[in-house]
């Protein structure tokens, strides 16, 4: 009786010592859910400036409004308006170029859209271009006129020749646009609608009359 209760002891303490292992999971039972990562960080991109944040007037008729448009637009297609470049940008970029080479860009002055940068005998130098009563005029000048690339076909035909060649972001020009300048130099801007042509091209003279 003793030697049955000590085996039957023995056994307890054996069973109690070993460690418990945790039941596998069977292929039937369904996985644990995965642990979801966590979301990288997006930069949140600087509010853009409010409309009225500007060093530029406002308008003072919808005609402004019009003129300077066009002349903007005129400009994104013209290939020497250079935008937002610095003075002392401009003044680099043209100080290697012969007398007389221009480029149109953005002014920093108040109350001002566009500079007329230009390399001149004692080397380059800017020029405000202001609008004013709906007119463009070279700071320093009495001669004004309607259209910004009037001012600029007028100085560059002027007896002195203060403008020469503009200084254009692509050196080499699509021959569409050399042909279209040829036409327009030949015909002159003003007879430009009794060209017999379809629509397509005739818009497309008339899209940047000017010569130069």
């Amino acid at each position: 009786m003793v030697a049955h209760n000590q085996v039957a002891a023995d056994n307890a303490i054996s069973t109690a010592a070993e460690p418990r292992r945790r039941p596998e999971p069977s292929s039937s039972s369904p996985a644990a859910p995965a642990r979801p990562r966590p979301c990288p960080a997006v930069p949140i991109p600087a509010p853009a400036p409010a409309p009225g944040d500007t060093h530029f007037r406002t308008f003072r008729s919808h005609a402004e409004y019009r003129r300077i448009t066009r002349a903007s637009a005129l400009l994104d297609a013209c290939g020497f308006y250079w935008g937002p470049l610095s003075v002392h940008g401009a003044h680099e970029r043209l100080r290697a170029e012969p007398v007389g080479t221009f480029l149109v860009r953005d002014s920093r002055q108040r109350n001002c859209f566009f500079a007329l940068s230009v390399k001149m005998a004692s080397g380059p130098t800017s020029i405000r271009v202001h609008f004013q009563a709906g007119r463009f005029q070279l700071d320093g000048s009495r001669e004004s006129f309607d259209c910004l690339f009037e001012l600029l076909e007028h100085y560059v035909a002027a007896p002195r020749r203060m403008l020469g060649a503009p200084l254009r972001q692509r050196r080499v020009r699509p021959l569409q646009e050399l042909c279209r300048q040829r036409i327009v130099a030949t015909v002159g801007r003003e007879n430009l609608a009794r060209i017999p042509l379809n629509p397509v091209l005739r818009d497309y003279l008339s899209s940047f009359p000017f010569q130069i």
